[in-house]
């Protein structure tokens, strides 16, 4: 094993610890794998590796036995110097290994890369906003509302938004998220699509709920919002 690989394995084990892993996994249904790592420690780690010259190596190769481990993964892409498509590339190559929602969260957060072409970064999410697997869609739909709800996207990001369907709980969450944003930074556009969607009863509630729980809506329209809550 490359010395970068052990580096992360070493790095993970010092800084995991047994209350923050049970904290984690009460967090995170269903993810067995958990080290108990917090995030500032990981983006530590993750700034060292990049800095080093075989980042790559580890990148390609280095263990995914834990959460930890593939979240590690993602946020070394925030902090290496690649050329836009091969960012892509890596990118496309790290998704399928997403299986949580805090991995996506965490990662599409990080990946501010996509400013340098945001036309191209948007082409290239279409293929996760058509895809049925739940965090391939989360994944695209987190990538929408942390970079791309903005004047230049934001009538494209709301057709998309409302015409998406997922059986899944947390590809559902992350719709009703990125609508709630949307309403927040742009509440005239959003609530037009409100009033009239074909949203799933879920999503079109969970939007609702979401956008009046925020502290930048105003009273008197999270009033008017409980009104467009279907029964």
């Amino acid at each position: 094993m490359d010395d970068i690989c052990i580096f992360a394995q070493n790095e993970l084990l010092r800084y995991s610890e047994a209350g923050y892993k049970k904290f984690s996994s009460s967090l995170i249904p269903g993810v067995e794998n958990i080290m108990g790592v917090r995030l500032p420690y990981l983006r530590k780690i993750a700034k060292e590796i990049a800095r080093c010259g075989n980042w790559e190596e580890f990148f390609k190769n280095g263990e995914e036995d834990y959460m930890e481990s593939i979240l590690l993964k993602g946020l070394v892409l925030s902090y290496i110097k690649a050329d836009f498509d091969s960012m892509l590339k890596y990118i496309a190559d790290f998704v399928p290994k997403i299986n949580n929602w805090a991995v996506c969260d965490c990662v599409c957060n990080g990946l501010k890369f996509v400013k340098a072409d945001k036309q191209k970064a948007f082409k290239f999410l279409s293929t996760y906003l058509k895809s049925k697997s739940e965090y391939r869609l989360r994944f695209g739909v987190v990538m929408l509302l942390s970079h791309f709800i903005e004047p230049e996207f934001i009538d494209d990001v709301l057709k998309i938004l409302f015409n998406l369907k997922s059986e899944y709980y947390y590809a559902r969450m992350a719709i009703a998220w990125a609508i709630s944003i949307c309403y927040i930074k742009f509440p005239g556009k959003t609530l037009v699509y409100l009033e009239n969607n074909d949203l799933e009863d879920f999503i079109h509630n969970k939007s609702i709920s979401k956008i009046i729980e925020s502290y930048r809506v105003s009273k008197e329209d999270k009033e008017k919002l409980k009104l467009l809550k279907r029964r």
